[in-house]
């Protein structure tokens, strides 16, 4: 029996991120992706159909993850209640730690990330039962990447990463 389609939706800090998350998960069998602007159409698109896990950012103005998961885990009207939430932020220090624990999300991801190491995550979260505690992973970026005329800005209205603790 095939196993069915889960649900990712994604409001990022970034249209750029959006994009690119977007893309690189949509590409993956058994994924259906979701790209929202704003926490209420993130909320307005629960309510109606069942998602499997969120990605928010940190660095995102309008959403932050913080406020995004403490509103959705909230949320007795949404179809679904059983998701997980993947975050994801620019730097990790001991007060984002606590408040991602207390707002119910489940993993924090540091950026800059590959998207391909994102689709890495959101593939090992969907296939483990939904657990609230919450881990921090950073993702290793290899020295020897050279970046070029290339780039799309990952971080919103040009911001550089705060540096990590």
């Amino acid at each position: 029996m095939p196993e069915s389609m889960k649900v990712v939706a994604i409001l990022a800090g970034s249209p750029a991120l959006s994009s690119i998350l977007n893309a690189v998960l949509a590409a993956a069998p058994g994924l259906r992706v979701r790209s929202f602007e704003t926490q209420a159409a993130l909320t307005a698109y629960m309510r109606l159909c069942p998602v499997d896990l969120v990605v928010g950012d940190f660095d995102c103005e309008a959403a932050p993850a913080d406020r995004l998961a403490s509103a959705l885990r909230g949320n007795a009207a949404l179809a679904q209640r059983n998701f997980q939430i993947l975050a994801l932020t620019s730097a990790v220090d001991e007060d984002m730690r606590a408040v991602a624990a207390k707002c119910g999300i489940n993993e924090v991801i540091v950026k800059p990330m590959s998207p391909r190491y994102l689709l890495e995550r959101v593939e090992a979260r969907l296939r483990q039962p939904h657990r609230p505690r919450l881990s921090i992973v950073r993702a290793e970026v290899p020295r020897e990447i050279v970046y070029r005329d290339n780039v799309v800005p990952l971080f919103p209205k040009g911001q550089p990463p705060r540096p990590t603790a």
